[in-house]
């Protein structure tokens, strides 16, 4: 059989290597890994493997986190693969150096490499792909090859490749926001495309607000989750502490926008930790850069798109509704980070589910014999631009119904890839239809979860 992967961060490269060990013909497709938001991932990876830790404890405090909005059973389903995940990733030679507590969690059982977990991991698992054969072309998938709901693999430089079945790990959609600390090319294009070829979206409300980001000159960097669990604090520019720096990043974030809406500038804090430079060179050095010693001075931060919990919706099994095209990653929604992810759960998921998505295929067996003619969908991105102003504008950090409308009514005059105007109307739409602030998802003008919403949403056309 031919798989096609899509996407070269962690949940691509670990399906890739779990397919290739399986003698399958594996072709990886993407920009290289330096471009995947996986490379740029800070902390580490949340996994429940120390001694004093727990399955259960983790799965808490990951619902917690999630607002009761959460798939219990795909909750259970990753984390009870976390000793898997651990192992695979010591099998290819990872090294872990420490563990961190960050926000949201009630053990240190976030593993970290010197604050660059997502760089080291990526260059490992590329690596090892490589030695496996697997065929890597560097490019972007344009668009995916779909007829009467069933992938026959993707379209290149305006070319079929044909795939008896397609795996989407292309990340999400964080750089359709205006700030953003994320990889640029993290527009959710494929998410999109899927929509409209009839891929169900899930729970696309759901964008998680980093709340450290920092403006720099050549764009927007990360002050990660692990400086504040080293004990970084946030203050004002008086010197007032505002918020627990440890509670869930929803929290944070709001708590920073609201200091910002008053007119008062918002700080970091980590002069009392020892050995800045040390601990955290990449933000140290960045830092450094911009003028800033974090060691005497405090950090200017604002808060940012980080972490898009919405996507393709898949079953527990990483399927979607489109035959022999799944989904893994940042890219694809089953309910495993509910309302809100809890700190470094992504690594965990993309290692799992690419470790699942494996299995699967092995059950399903999927074979491409006939192709027929498919119509090449790909468009222009268009004015980008624009859409990132109106969805900061429109679907940030807090919302309201007249906002909301007024975006979704400005969207109808933005020209760009009609793929990117599906995926925004759909982040729009679900926004308004939740009549409820939880997590991620915040609502001026309905400030409170409500139990009739305690489910998730889905965006669909129908065809």
């Amino acid at each position: 059989m031919k798989i096609g992967i899509i996407g070269t961060g962690i949940a691509g490269l670990t399906s890739t290597i779990a397919l290739a060990k399986k003698d399958f013909e594996v072709t990886l497709i993407g920009p290289g890994i330096r471009k995947s938001n996986s490379y740029l991932a800070q902390a580490g990876i949340a996994l429940p493997v120390r001694e004093g830790d727990s399955l259960k404890a983790h799965v808490l405090d990951t619902i917690r986190a999630g607002r009761y909005l959460n798939d219990e059973e795909a909750v259970w389903n990753v984390i009870a693969k976390s000793s898997e995940a651990y192992s695979f990733l010591l099998s290819l030679g990872l090294e872990f150096e420490g563990n961190e507590v960050e926000g949201g969690h009630s053990f240190p059982r976030v593993f970290t490499i010197r604050n660059e977990t997502g760089k080291h991991m990526t260059k490992i698992l590329y690596v090892r792909a490589k030695e496996l054969g697997v065929n890597f072309i560097q490019g972007t998938a344009e668009a995916l090859a779909v007829r009467d709901r069933r992938a026959y693999g993707v379209f290149l430089d305006g070319e079929l490749m044909k795939f008896d079945a397609t795996v989407l790990a292309s990340g999400g959609y964080t750089a359709l926001f205006k700030y953003t600390a994320g990889s640029e090319l993290n527009l959710g294009t494929l998410i999109g495309d899927a929509i409209m070829k009839g891929a169900p979206a899930r729970d696309l409300e759901f964008v998680q607000f980093h709340p450290t980001g920092f403006i720099a000159g050549d764009g927007v960097k990360l002050v990660s989750e692990a400086v504040r669990g080293a004990g970084a604090k946030l203050v004002t520019e008086d010197g007032e502490r505002f918020v627990n720096e440890l509670e869930p990043r929803d929290v944070v974030a709001r708590a920073i926008y609201r200091q910002l809406q008053r007119g008062r500038r918002v700080f970091l804090d980590a002069t009392g930790i020892d050995d800045f430079k040390g601990r955290f060179p990449q933000i140290y050095a960045f830092l450094r850069k911009e003028g800033v010693n974090p060691e005497n001075d405090l950090i200017p931060v604002f808060p940012i798109a980080h972490y898009s919990i919405g996507g393709i919706s898949v079953d527990l099994w990483y399927r979607t509704p489109i035959r022999n095209l799944y989904a893994v990653g940042e890219a694809a929604s089953n309910g495993f980070h509910g309302a809100n992810r809890l700190a470094s759960n992504s690594l965990l998921e993309c290692v799992v589910s690419g470790l699942e998505v494996v299995r699967t295929i092995c059950r399903d067996r999927p074979r491409i014999r006939d192709v027929p003619e498919i119509e090449y969908s790909a468009g222009e991105a268009g004015n980008v631009e624009e859409l990132r102003e109106l969805l900061w504008s429109h679907a940030g950090i807090e919302r309201d119904e007249n906002g909301l409308k007024d975006g979704l009514k400005k969207l109808e005059d933005i020209e760009t890839d009609a793929r990117l105007k599906i995926l925004a109307e759909g982040i729009l739409r679900n926004a308004l239809a939740r009549e409820e602030s939880r997590g991620a998802h915040f609502r001026r003008d309905f400030p409170h979860p409500r139990k009739e919403f305690e489910r998730p949403l889905f965006w669909a056309l129908s065809l």
